[in-house]
């Protein structure tokens, strides 16, 4: 069988998964977080409920959020007036809406990866799309590669409905195939739409309250690759290892439910809590084989589901103010995308280090860790490797 081993081993690229481009986009409706439940309430005609209305504007002033952007505007929901009732039947405007824009959002994102890139797009083996919402068959990856014009033979993999955390999945996955795959170049899509969730307000689901204010739209891409070609190619960061695991007792933390009026979301008031109580045994988990143990050594990208989690983390680690500085710059001005935040971390870490003149793309530091948060309670984990950065670049 040693033919057979031979083979194995001619299909297997030799080094570790890279993100070798990154890309973002969001639609250009925006909506500054102050302006929010004046407009929110007015649109959805319920001004009527005044301490409702009060209670949602202490959630956005304590939410750390500036700004979002959001593909629904004011003249679609005249258009469309079921959108902004609570429980009238819109499954299907909604539903028509994410399957046309959820492709063309992420199509932006791409193409921008892409020309980052610097490689022919028919150079793209593999695409991994992910999105909450939008089911459809044909699916969004398959819409993309038309929007686009990918090579037909390239090797497809959809997402649906799987949360916040799916964009450190995605990952998971690329790396996987960077690295068993020897050449591949896999171009990794998040787009987020939150049509899906817009509805009027009511006193007994102040949870959806919660959701409303924090959500906004956008989405990301990534090209991941192994060897990359250092003439044409600029590494960013390296996935040494990735992990996924599901929090214990942690069951209807995060739930989403597709009804007739729409996609219900359903946030545990302990959800920051079990966070807390069990990010430091992930990191010891992914860490103890390289022996890193000081997590201010790190530089971290982890999934803003919200200023709670962002405090409650910094005081379980003792993480010094700085370390969640990307983070929290991803939440104030666009929100939380959902699966789509991570990489828009990335994205804003390595540009920061460019612009400070710091060593490496994790602002001068080597390894890093990215963390995305879900429904499960589910944890990804994924650990990285900065790379150099190239002053002539």
């Amino acid at each position: 069988m040693a033919y057979l081993q031979e083979i194995r081993e001619k299909q297997r690229a030799h080094g570790l998964a890279t993100i070798l481009a990154i890309g973002t986009a969001t639609p250009p409706n925006c909506i500054y977080q102050s302006d929010f439940p004046d407009y929110y309430f007015r649109v959805t005609k319920s001004e009527h409920m005044t301490e409702l209305k009060a209670k949602m504007r202490k959630i956005c002033e304590k939410s750390m959020i500036n700004k979002r952007h959001m593909h629904l505007t004011e003249k679609m929901l005249e258009e469309n007036p079921t959108l902004g009732t609570l429980k009238e039947p819109s499954l299907n405007v909604r539903h028509d809406i994410l399957v046309e824009e959820i492709p063309k959002l992420g199509a932006k994102a791409a193409s921008k990866a892409i020309k980052e890139w610097g490689r022919p797009k028919s150079d793209i083996t593999h695409l991994i799309f992910c999105s909450t919402g939008g089911v459809d068959m044909p699916g969004a990856d398959y819409q993309l590669v038309k929007l686009l014009g990918l090579n037909p033979f390239i090797k497809r993999f959809m997402f649906y409905q799987q949360g916040c955390f799916a964009g450190g999945t995605a990952l998971r996955l690329a790396k996987d195939l960077a690295e068993n795959n020897i050449g591949a170049r896999v171009l990794v899509v998040c787009s987020e739409i939150t049509v899906s969730i817009f509805r009027g307000p009511s006193e007994t689901q102040l949870d959806m309250i919660v959701a409303l204010s924090l959500f906004g739209d956008g989405a990301s891409s990534v090209i991941v690759g192994s060897d990359p070609d250092i003439t044409i190619e600029r590494p960013l960061y390296h996935l040494v290892s990735a992990a996924q695991t599901i929090l214990p007792n942690s069951e209807g933390a995060v739930e989403g439910h597709l009804r007739e009026h729409g996609l219900t979301v359903n946030l545990h008031g302990n959800l920051p809590h079990w966070i807390r109580d069990n990010i430091e045994k992930t990191l010891e988990e992914a860490f103890h084989p390289l022996g890193i143990r000081d997590w201010n050594s790190l530089f971290w990208v982890t999934h803003p589901g919200g200023a709670a989690i962002f405090k409650l983390v910094e005081e379980r680690l003792g993480l010094k103010a700085d370390k969640l500085r990307a983070a929290k710059k991803v939440l104030s001005e666009y929100g939380n995308m959902s699966s789509v935040c991570v990489l828009f971390i990335l994205d804003e870490m390595r540009r920061w280090s460019i612009k400070e003149g710091k060593s490496t793309t994790g602002e001068g530091l080597k390894w890093g860790v990215l963390h995305g948060f879900g429904p499960g309670l589910t944890v990804e984990t994924v650990v990285l490797h900065s790379a150099t950065i190239d002053p002539s670049h």
